[in-house]
């Protein structure tokens, strides 16, 4: 009897444990929903956009853990275009929430990158406008406004590395082409902020 409690108590143990990795697994490689991208650069927008060069836009919701991941993509690949392209990192702020809650490790890990201008999106206005509706979502526009790129520049969530979105962004900036203009996007949803923030621990 010994050896059998024994023996469903490891069988029940080795099933949670399995089931615990499926699940997690299973968050990692889920996408969020796609950006209803607009075409050219939304005219009502306010952000700057710099003429003359192609002009990286990411949406972020600063307490999103897996968004870590996409803001070190971000800082390779402006190293890598090196003055060809200019960024804008677009935090969203809902309305009452305080300065501080949005002045994260995120925000501060933007700012650190060159070429790259950080903003507050108050009640996520310019999210509305590019049609972003998840933290990480990047668009890479034209000189002339033309949208080129829309989607994630991580592998997976909240994993950095070697990924189609980044490859995408250099290549189109460098010679015009890629072989895909849009990526899975890995990141919490933009307009959750309880949840997001709960799950990075704040």
């Amino acid at each position: 009897m010994r050896t059998w409690h024994i023996a469903v108590v490891a069988g029940t143990w080795i099933a949670a444990v399995a089931y615990g990795q499926r699940v997690l697994l299973n968050y990692d490689f889920a996408a969020a929903p796609a950006a209803n991208a607009p075409a050219q650069w939304p005219a009502e927008s306010s952000l700057p956009r710099s003429h003359g060069l192609p002009t990286i836009v990411m949406v972020a919701h600063p307490h999103c853990p897996c968004t870590r991941a996409t803001i070190e993509e971000l800082a390779i690949v402006m190293a890598r275009l090196h003055n060809r392209a200019t960024a804008d990192v677009v935090f969203v702020h809902p309305r009452g929430f305080a300065d501080a809650w949005q002045k994260t490790d995120l925000w501060q890990s933007a700012v650190r990158i060159p070429g790259v201008s950080v903003y507050s999106d108050l009640d996520a206005v310019e999210a509305a406008r590019f049609g972003a509706l998840a933290s990480g979502q990047t668009f890479l526009f034209a000189a002339d406004g033309k949208l080129l790129f829309s989607g994630g520049i991580v592998p997976f969530r909240g994993h950095a590395g070697d990924n189609p979105g980044r490859t995408a962004i250099l290549s189109l900036v460098s010679t015009g082409t890629a072989k895909v203009q849009q990526t899975s996007v890995y990141g919490c949803s933009l307009h959750d902020p309880e949840r997001a923030a709960a799950m990075d621990g704040r």
